[in-house]
């Protein structure tokens, strides 16, 4: 079957087209017939560092939408011919090729108002914002007489995008999004931020500038580092701050006068320890499937590219690392 991997870490020139046997499912395993992916930045981070055994390619990819091919002995959630959306587990082989397999547990079945381009732009960024805001944060879902407030750093990434959305839609939160480009200010606006300010000034000047001085929640999507100093002095105490970026280094001491918490977001974590409540990401894409067909959460997908090859794959890559992206990045459909 056609692919797309590496076999040394490097830039997105080294991702190249290959060819590999199609995948045995395991008992639990579904395999799927992958018709769209998307790109995010855990891509580029494990493309740039992580090599593959020695005479293999590593083959990325971690949100995908298609279709079911052939279930495992144990799989009870689907049957073959269903249309599936999912971001997979990091430490398996990536749905970066036309078969992939992935655990029951982390897969649901996709909207069906959406077709392949715009579910696949959703899965990773969609169960990172849930867990954040809901799990991590600890709102509370569909509540909207709770207020408070919540500031999304870099609302027009792929998370902050569906963040927003999920916030403004699920909770009494006042949304306040980060934006610097007259273009990334009209999408967060778009996605639903009630007011927007700019990360590139100090964050506390900003955020007086609205009259919001201080505020419950952070969403920290990236430069978490570069707003140490600042974070304490924004947020309210007994706030709660969520990460989800790599800081070299973050001394967390300047948050205790406040009792502020500190939380770590990583999608990843229910797959890679297969924890007892790893079916609580098939619970929650089966749930924003259900609000996107109500017209409630939209696509954050901004480009598509055709076909999945590694020349596209390659401008995915290299516009993800650009710092410029916006929403999110989808390729579709493999050549003949």
């Amino acid at each position: 079957m056609k692919a797309i991997g590496y076999t040394a870490p490097g830039g997105p020139e080294i991702l190249q087209d290959i060819d590999v046997p199609v995948p045995a499912p395991g008992p639990r395993d579904i395999l799927v017939r992958v018709e769209a992916i998307s790109v995010n930045p855990v891509d580029a981070k494990v493309r740039a560092a992580a090599a593959p055994a020695e005479g293999t390619h590593k083959i990325l990819g971690w949100d995908a939408a298609g279709v079911v091919e052939a279930i495992g002995a144990e799989v009870t959630l689907f049957a073959p011919g269903d249309e599936v959306w999912y971001a997979g587990d990091v430490t398996r082989a990536g749905a970066n090729a036309e078969r992939h397999l992935v655990d029951e547990r982390i897969a649901a079945k996709k909207p069906a108002s959406l077709g392949w381009a715009d579910a696949a732009a959703l899965p990773l960024t969609a169960i990172t914002a849930w867990e954040l805001l809901f799990d991590r944060l600890g709102v509370r879902v569909g509540r909207k007489t709770q207020g408070g407030t919540l500031l999304v750093v870099n609302g027009a990434g792929g998370v902050g995008s569906i963040l927003i959305q999920l916030a403004r839609r699920l909770t009494g939160l006042t949304v306040i999004a980060t934006a610097s480009r007259p273009e990334t200010v009209a999408w967060v606006e778009r996605m639903g931020a009630h007011h927007v300010v700019d990360h590139r000034k100090p964050l506390d000047e900003e955020l007086a500038r609205i009259g919001i001085p201080e505020v419950d929640f952070i969403a920290s999507l990236t430069g978490s580092d570069a707003q140490l100093s600042t974070y304490p002095k924004i947020i309210r105490a007994q706030g709660k701050l969520a990460l989800i970026d790599d800081p070299d280094a973050f001394d967390i001491n300047g948050f205790k006068r406040k009792s502020i918490s500190i939380h770590w977001e990583f999608m990843f974590a229910r797959p890679m320890w297969n924890t007892a409540d790893m079916i609580e990401q098939h619970r929650l894409l089966s749930e924003l499937a259900a609000l996107v067909d109500a017209g409630l959460i939209e696509t954050t997908r901004t480009e598509r590219l055709a076909p999945i090859d590694a020349a596209n794959l390659r401008r995915a890559h290299a516009l993800q690392e650009s710092g410029r992206a916006i929403g999110k990045t989808v390729l579709e459909g493999w050549p003949a």
